[in-house]
């Protein structure tokens, strides 16, 4: 059985990644794919867990983003195409260099919308309320807006539809546009 792969699909909140990776596993080329949904590892604590955008979480969102990296190496080793959606920026690639150095095969895709259309997305979520949800969407659409020498991994998708997103983020897989080498 080959190794699969593993599909970095991050953003700030409100960008679609949810919904385009969860396309991007339904369409894998391979037998077998999972949409890892970051969100359920940070769900999960139950004491002790501070919001993962506020100060004093580093440490704690360190812990999170390596438990998700290691899953996802796992499946990707059982045959598994794994498209991860989380917010994962450059402050947190190291983990994910790391898995490229060891060989997993390992796409990075930051979606980028507007920030009104971000805000547009984010806001309707029933998960914060409307100040902690502005709070949130505005600290990380802030974080995703200058990626320095990781831009050329950021894909604009303000007025693509999620399909349409999806198909672009596919074209940039097959053609390995967006590997991360571990360098």
């Amino acid at each position: 059985m080959a190794e699969g792969r593993i599909v970095l699909v991050s953003g700030a909140p409100g960008t679609g990644k949810t919904t385009v990776a969860a396309l991007l596993a339904a369409d894998s080329p391979l037998e077998r794919s999972l949409h890892l949904h970051t969100d359920d590892f940070y769900d999960a604590l139950r004491k002790g867990a501070v919001p993962p955008h506020l100060p004093g979480s580093q440490e704690q969102n360190q812990i999170v983003v390596e438990a998700f990296r290691d899953a996802a190496k796992r499946f990707a080793r059982g045959g598994y195409d794994v498209v991860v959606d989380g917010v994962v920026g450059p402050w947190f690639l190291e983990p994910w260099l790391q898995a490229a150095r060891e060989g997993c095969l390992v796409h990075y895709l930051v979606l980028r919308a507007s920030r009104e259309a971000t805000l547009a997305r984010a806001l309707g979520r029933t998960k914060l309320n409307e100040a902690l949800n502005r709070e949130l969407v505005e600290t990380m659409w802030e974080q995703f807006a200058h990626l320095g020498p990781w831009e050329p991994w950021a894909v604009e998708t303000t007025g693509l539809t999620p399909q349409a997103t999806a198909e672009l983020l596919q074209e940039k897989l097959r053609n390995h546009t967006n590997l991360l080498t571990g360098g």
